[in-house]
């Protein structure tokens, strides 16, 4: 029974990941070495890199900061009553159950140019909807729950006693935090940074609806797979996802190598 298991393990392995990979990779280079380079270097895919590099560069700082900050009140605020942590874990949780699409539909509906605080926010000049901030808005919400779901258990694993004697002894909370709670929750937070920075790259639904997808204006590389689908421009977004794929795959072998000769487990 257990190798009938192990085998349906390894074929949905094969027919969920290995084979569309093979085909993204071969589709990828149907027309050559060449051909590859030339879909990689138009203007609209050398643009929608772009953007998606800088989406995901202000994603992770924002979600690394606010990540942690938020890990800590919900494991160290004793000054927050139970009810209060749950209503906060649910709120931290609701990317997770809400599809993105619809968060992004929840963006449009609340900064969107017909919104009241949207048309704020246009009459001084300051576009959301439609333009990077609503983009990075759309990303965080998807990814935000990374970077607390990996800090959180740490926390409540390490307890703490360290910490409450750094302050018994007069350290400062900035000290006790560098000193004590940091080396404690170091790897968690790369973990949280290395699975923002995947989740950021592969981000769509949520995207699509708030940067409606303008051509060298608010295109990430993820819609203009999509857009090149349906154009039919099938090598290019093989290419495309392919460069996605490879460097998201990466950094996660990345981080394993540094875990493993670190003896991180």
């Amino acid at each position: 029974m257990r190798r009938w298991w192990i085998t349906l393990t390894y074929v949905l392995i094969l027919v969920i990941i290995i084979i569309p990979l093979t085909r993204i990779i071969f589709g990828a280079f149907d027309q050559g070495w060449n051909g590859f380079v030339t879909a990689m270097l138009r203007p609209e895919a050398l643009h929608a890199l772009k953007m998606t590099g800088l989406i995901v560069l202000v994603v992770t700082l924002m979600n690394t900061l606010f990540g942690m900050m938020t890990a800590l009140y919900l494991v160290r605020a004793g000054w927050l009553s139970e009810r209060v942590k749950n209503v906060l874990n649910s709120i931290v949780d609701l990317p997770y159950a809400v599809s993105p699409v619809i968060g992004g539909l929840m963006i449009v509906l609340l900064l969107g140019p017909d919104s009241v605080m949207g048309a704020l926010f246009e009459d001084s000049g300051f576009k959301i909807v439609y333009a990077f901030p609503g983009m990075v808005i759309a990303t965080l919400f998807v990814t935000f729950p990374l970077m607390v779901r990996e800090i959180m258990p740490v926390l409540q694993e390490i307890g703490a006693q360290q910490e409450e004697a750094a302050s018994t002894l007069g350290a400062y909370g900035w000290t006790t935090f560098w000193k004590v709670t940091w080396p404690s929750i170091r790897w968690a937070v790369i973990y949280g940074v290395v699975l923002t920075v995947a989740r950021s790259l592969g981000e769509f639904g949520a995207v699509l609806v708030v940067s409606g997808n303008i051509m060298n204006k608010t295109q990430t590389a993820t819609t203009l797979v999509y857009q090149d689908v349906e154009n039919f421009n099938v090598t290019a977004a093989n290419g495309l996802a392919l460069v996605l794929v490879a460097f998201s795959a990466g950094l996660l072998l990345l981080m394993e190598l540094a875990k493993k000769r670190k003896g991180v487990h």
